[in-house]
């Protein structure tokens, strides 16, 4: 296939389009490089070789860059809770707006497939013990709150001729040369190799479920083969049941991996957002699919890489690692605009 993936220097795109390549698809990137300085590793034994790059803000996208392509797989958005609340217009303008436009550019022009990468934080503050696709909605974030529009508008131009499957990524984890430290799993055991200590300011107890970036690649491999039958409209919650745990649970075990790590939880409860969530309908409807890691293989993999780069707390703490910090040094530093357009 020839496939599109726009954010393909990112956290998950980096390793998508290594995967994607591998398996002998025509892989074009688009991003905008603001998290371009953070390269935590090198593995050349993985990357046969690499995609074609547009370097390209995803507001600025023409009908040219997509034409001709099978699928597109849409990761680049502003990335999280903490950075959707940071400027929510922008959020919007780039998460819901852009998001849109991408989608119906690539109806117009004729490309077949579109993947979107959703998030299970759509759920916010869930409304029974258990969610699922069915489960209404209950974003608590401007980026949560971006995805369910994006969901809602693009899954009404889904038809005959353009096929939109949106992925509910759980919380994302896992090694990647572009590593994210804002994420859970990833932070703790960063904090935890770097310091020997985990001290929750919170009481730990809100779910969240989690899900490798591997099996989130391989979801969205998934999808792309699939047949339109399986896959056209559909939400899929991208992940397994087995790995909901509540906050504390994971901290107890990134502790019991890290050789020398205590751990800690406080009395706060302050987080709203708290979701179970079933993984049955990707599990049994989506044709190959089988999530194969768990959050003590994902701790185990992230000890083992820190051990063998011998990361430093200087790379834990660099800015490029985290989305906020990251902008925040960008817009300071006048590289970029109000608005995260790249002002040079």
């Amino acid at each position: 296939m020839k496939i599109f993936v726009t954010g393909s220097d990112g956290y998950i795109g980096s390793r998508l389009v290594v995967r994607l390549l591998n398996q002998g698809h025509d892989v074009t990137g688009l991003d905008s490089g603001l998290y371009r300085e953070g390269w935590l590793y090198s593995d050349h034994a993985q990357v046969t070789r690499m995609p074609a790059v547009i370097n390209k803000d995803l507001r600025n996208i023409v009908p040219s860059d997509i034409e001709g392509f099978d699928a597109i797989v849409h990761l680049a958005e502003l990335s999280n809770d903490p950075l959707g609340q940071n400027n929510p217009e922008v959020t919007f303008n780039i998460n819901h707006l852009g998001s849109v436009n991408l989608a119906r550019m690539a109806k117009q022009v004729g490309v077949p497939k579109f993947v979107y990468a959703s998030s299970c934080s759509i759920y916010g503050q869930a409304l029974t013990e258990w969610v699922d696709e069915s489960s209404p909605p209950n974003p608590q974030t401007a980026y949560a709150e971006c995805k369910r529009r994006v969901e809602a508008d693009v899954g009404g131009l889904s038809d005959g001729n353009f096929c939109a499957t949106f992925m509910r990524n759980a919380t994302a984890y896992g090694a990647s040369p572009r590593i994210r430290f804002d994420i859970v799993i990833n932070d703790l055991c960063a904090l935890a190799w770097t310091t020997k200590r985990i001290a929750m300011t919170s009481d730990g107890t809100p779910w969240r479920p989690v899900t490798h970036i591997e099996d989130i690649c391989h979801a969205m491999e998934c999808v792309l083969a699939a047949d339109q039958s399986f896959v056209n409209g559909q939400i899929f919650n991208v992940g397994a049941d087995s790995e909901n745990y509540r906050i504390r649970e994971i901290a107890e075990i990134v502790g019991s991996v890290i050789p020398g790590c205590e751990v800690t939880v406080g009395s706060s409860a302050g987080d709203t957002r708290s979701y179970r969530v079933s993984f049955k309908k990707i599990a049994n409807g989506l044709p190959g699919f089988k999530a194969q890691w768990s959050a003590k293989r994902g701790a185990e993999q992230l000890y083992e890489l820190f051990k063998r780069i011998e990361m430093s707390p200087e790379t834990y703490a660099f800015r490029a690692f985290t989305r906020l910090k990251q902008l925040k040094y960008l817009m300071k530093t006048g590289q970029v605009d109000d608005n995260l357009f790249w002002r040079f």
